[in-house]
């Protein structure tokens, strides 16, 4: 596997009484891993990171997207973006390529309501991984003080 097989987009925001806020990552065909918080919240600024990923973890991120098996999913039945906000993830692994749009899940309970409870449950699952693996590279990446 190279990294040209594999793409990853993952974004969650919504626009409300302190304008856009956003959390964005990406992992592009390069290696690149490009990370984007905003909040507007008490005047806070938007963080932006860049980093370059080697195979290895590309390929740690594939086994992830693997194992959920949220490739065989559909997001027809998921709830639709709304006002509250929204989630999109866009994958490209193999010969595979696949988007979905949903309106931010706030538990399982959301989850377990609605219409596609199991795809629901593993793209939301799916995404915890996600966001605790790209916090986790960037956390150590851009760590101020080194051990």
């Amino acid at each position: 596997m190279s990294t040209n097989d594999f793409y990853l987009r993952y974004y969650v925001g919504h626009k409300g009484k302190f304008g856009h806020e956003f959390l964005e990552f990406e992992f592009r065909p390069d290696g690149k891993l490009r990370y984007a918080n905003n909040s507007n919240y008490k005047n806070d600024t938007m963080i932006r990171k860049e980093c370059n990923v080697n195979l290895p973890v590309i390929k740690e991120l594939a086994r992830i997207i693997e194992e959920s098996e949220i490739m065989y999913e559909d997001d027809k039945s998921w709830p639709a973006p709304d006002r509250i906000g929204r989630q999109e993830l866009e994958i490209v692994h193999k010969s595979q390529h696949i988007c979905f749009n949903t309106s931010k899940i706030g538990s399982l309970v959301d989850v377990n309501n609605s219409k596609d409870p199991d795809g629901l449950r593993a793209f939301y699952y799916l995404v915890q991984d996600l966001k605790c693996f790209v916090f986790s590279l960037i956390g150590l990446h851009f760590k101020i003080k080194p051990i």
